[in-house]
């Protein structure tokens, strides 16, 4: 039974032609995904995402704007009382040199070709975001 409702905010951070990506293990799971993640209670999205890429990748970023947000009811993969709820945004980082792993979690990061045939994402809203930007950017 769904009895909450997770927001969750991502960054998708170009340069020529890649997006970012991080590689990690959740739940024994091997993901690919896009830097960012859960809201709490008493911060804006905006600062959720800039809370985030700090805590993941000691980044912040500037020109942010929003790219897609999800517009289909969907589980949670890992938890299945909670209703997923994806906003994401384009954004540039201020300094690539600050660039830093800060969670164990994740195992490294990836820069990855809009000019891929294959989407290379698994998590669902992760690969519609793939494709919106590869329309939005190519």
């Amino acid at each position: 039974m769904i009895d909450k409702v997770n927001v969750r905010v991502y960054a998708t951070i170009m340069k020529n032609g890649k997006v970012l990506a991080l590689h990690e293990e959740y739940v024994g799971e091997h993901l690919m995904k896009f830097p960012g993640g859960g809201l709490e209670f008493g911060e804006s999205v905006l600062e959720c995402l800039e809370r985030e890429l700090e805590e993941e990748l000691n980044i912040t970023v500037k020109n942010i704007e929003h790219l897609y947000t999800q517009e289909d009811f969907l589980v949670s993969k890992f938890r299945d009382n909670d209703q997923l709820l994806s906003i994401y945004y384009l954004a540039e980082m201020v300094d690539e040199n600050e660039l830093l792993i800060m969670d164990p979690c994740i195992e490294k990061t990836e820069w990855v070709s809009l000019n891929t045939e294959e989407n290379p994402f698994l998590l669902p809203i992760d690969k519609i975001v793939f494709d919106v930007l590869k329309k939005k950017l190519l």
